[in-house]
């Protein structure tokens, strides 16, 4: 494509996978060695008569205003180059060397896993992707399309794993080479036979892929986050291919839904009722069968309610003639907004890539405007009864599961699940607490050093002591995580029983403290709790203190000295002291592993906490005295690693 700005270099490879899945088992060490590559591999090119790193190549094609880069996404590994045009020869031979002779070096490769890592760590964090992936795993089943990349895929994956699978899938055959900017086409053919003319190698064959499931009725998955004050809703329901033509009403139908700000889910749901910041829906293309799905996030309090006025909005978009100004509407944005999707080299790249590797026909960018603008009305209408199926619909609701199940058991059948997918008795929602004996000799006069990292960077860390002298126990703690900053000191008694807590610290600018007594079955005394406002909320406590009360703050020490087993579970009575209040705190011990940290490699026991603001896992040496070596809170991309 000749134009007038500097030419976008464009080559994905078409075999229809989710990289490491489709074309390889169903096993976790082999579902992530294509997101696994490094963003750009070093390799070996001619221009250098040697191994040029990533670095070289990167600052090669930097030098002159240009990049490079590759990602791998749900259907398609993608090597792209960016540059000016008196410099084409250069991106060219750049992008041939990467495509044809990338060495993955094990260094680039440890960069590139502590980056996804990170990532991941992130995401996990964040109820709105925990939705979609729970999502995807349920509308896709066994399809590669519902499989999730984990923390122990990454791990796992291993060099010689990265490069069979760019010996097997990176291939001439089966592949794309686009090219747009101000370039001709002999000049183009010119430079890409120069970068790829000697390279030889068909298409890999891709197994065919399990089907996705038929749903038979709507159900709702709900993925417990405890304590959550916010529920996430992704509803939706696979559709059909690419090359199917209803995607034009479909289209149409989904925008009215959901498409936008003026839209009938952001409108009502926002604009209405208050009950979010916005609410949408969309239609997803994949290679292979795609998806629609609506989304929502809000108060815990008004999930039922939103959920119910999602169901009734894909009634209605269903059952009803679209109004021809809301029709109007959605074909106007539509396309009034393709212009801006094609405005660049590489914009123009892209979608010429996704339209060839779809098979959408080498008219459909002429074409998209007016399939788009001829959908009436009532074609609008028959696509939502096909597309969205209203009584097949999966339901995925993440959030505080105590204060939702029931009321969503009003609505649909609801599948009970923890955070991380795995099966709940509706009856673990409301356990009781009571006094559980700990193993006094597991708790030792020590101290312990531990760094803290955020996304994987280290930013503060946490010191521990435990002495124990005479009569009482004093567990203190000091945390410093930039600009957080907290010291606590715990006194117990000599049979483990709580005295006293007194805490000070730093949040979000706000000076916060806590001093509290324990005597007698009950606990008394103040605290200052941060609030959004900027000013501490003074907070004064007396109340009574179920048997075998634990504070929130001894719980470091007082972990390790319980009759830790595989398998079993315990439900703490525990104060939290910041918001003067007892809870019950759940610990399930959910096995042993081996646990790296900078202090060594430590069998240990996985401790999963549930009941507090946010679930905890925590990890906790086998071997006695035992010592707290890991803590990772769920939900926040925070992990606490013993050093010394």
């Amino acid at each position: 494509m000749e134009r007038g700005a500097g030419p976008s270099f464009h080559h994905s490879n078409v075999p229809t996978f989710r990289p490491g899945a489709v074309s390889n088992p169903a096993t976790e060490r082999r579902s992530a060695p294509a997101r696994a590559l490094p963003a750009v591999p070093g390799c070996r090119a001619p221009q250098w008569h040697d191994v040029a790193s990533a670095d070289q190549i990167a600052a090669e094609i930097e030098g002159v205003g240009g990049t490079i880069g590759a990602s791998a996404g749900d259907d398609f590994l993608t090597i792209s180059t960016d540059g000016l045009s008196d410099h084409a020869e250069l991106a060219f031979a750049l992008l041939g060397d990467v495509s044809r002779r990338s060495t993955f070096s094990a260094q680039e490769l440890e960069l590139a896993r502590t980056r996804f890592l990170s990532s991941l760590e992130v995401e996990l964090s964040q109820p709105d992707n925990v939705a979609a992936r729970a999502f995807q795993k349920e509308i896709y089943g066994r399809n590669p399309y519902g499989r999730n990349t984990s923390v122990a895929a990454y791990k796992a994956v291993t060099r010689n794993d990265i490069v069979a699978f760019a010996a097997r899938r990176i291939r001439p055959g089966g592949s794309l080479l686009v090219v747009a900017g101000d370039i001709t086409l002999p000049r183009a053919r010119e430079l890409a036979a120069s970068a790829f003319g000697s390279w030889r190698g068909g298409a890999a064959a891709t197994p065919p892929a399990p089907a996705a499931p038929a749903k038979r009725a709507t159900d709702i998955l709900l993925a417990n986050r405890p304590g959550s004050v916010q529920s996430n809703i992704v509803i939706g329901n696979t559709t059909f291919l690419p090359t199917d033509t209803g995607y034009y009403a479909a289209r149409i139908a989904a925008h009215v839904l959901g498409g936008g700000s003026d839209s009938r889910l952001f409108m009502i749901l926002r604009e209405q009722k208050s009950w979010t910041y916005g609410s949408y829906a969309s239609l997803r293309r994949t290679r292979g069968i795609g998806y629609w799905e609506a989304t929502f996030e809000g108060r815990t309090e008004v999930t039922d309610s939103a959920l119910t006025e999602l169901l009734h909005q894909i009634d209605r978009v269903r059952t009803e003639t679209i109004p021809d100004s809301e029709l109007v509407a959605a074909k106007g944005f539509l396309v009034g907004s393709f212009p801006l999707t094609i405005e660049t080299p590489r914009q123009i790249a892209g979608v010429v890539t996704t339209a060839r590797l779809l098979d959408l026909g080498f008219d459909y960018l002429q074409r998209y405007r007016d399939r788009l603008a001829g959908v009436s009305g009532t074609r609008a209408r028959a696509a939502a009864q096909r597309v969205f199926r209203r009584n097949a619909l999966t339901i995925v609701v993440v959030g505080d599961a105590k204060s939702l199940y029931d009321k969503l058991k009003a609505i649909a059948p609801v599948r009970l699940v923890d955070i991380e997918g795995r099966p709940l008795d509706p009856a673990e929602l409301n356990p009781t607490g009571g006094p559980v004996s700990f193993d006094r000799s597991q708790i030792v006069t020590r101290s312990d050093s531990f760094q803290a990292l955020v996304q994987g960077t280290v930013y503060g860390g946490q010191l521990s002591k435990v002495d124990v002298a005479g009569d009482s126990i004093v567990y203190t703690e000091a945390t410093t995580i930039g600009p957080f900053q907290q010291r606590s000191t715990v006194v117990l008694n000599a049979d483990l029983t709580m005295r006293r807590t007194n805490q000070t610290g730093m949040v979000q600018g706000q000076q916060t403290e806590i001093h509290l007594t324990y005597a007698d079955g009950r606990v008394k005394g103040t605290a200052m709790a941060p609030q959004p406002t900027g000013a501490p909320k003074p907070i004064t406590v007396d109340t009574t203190a179920p048997p075998g009360t634990i504070d929130d703050n001894a719980l470091g020490v007082l972990l390790a000295a319980l009759p830790l087993d595989a398998g079993k579970t315990f439900n703490l009575n525990v104060f939290s002291s910041g918001e003067g209040a007892s809870k019950v705190v759940t610990v399930k011990v959910a096995g042993v592993e081996n646990v790296t940290v900078p202090a060594g490699t430590f069998p240990a026991y996985r401790l999963e906490l549930s009941g507090m603001q946010l679930p905890v896992v925590m990890h906790v040496t086998q071997q006695a005295p035992r010592r707290l070596v890991r803590i990772a809170p769920t939900g926040a991309p925070l992990v606490f690693e013993l050093v010394k």
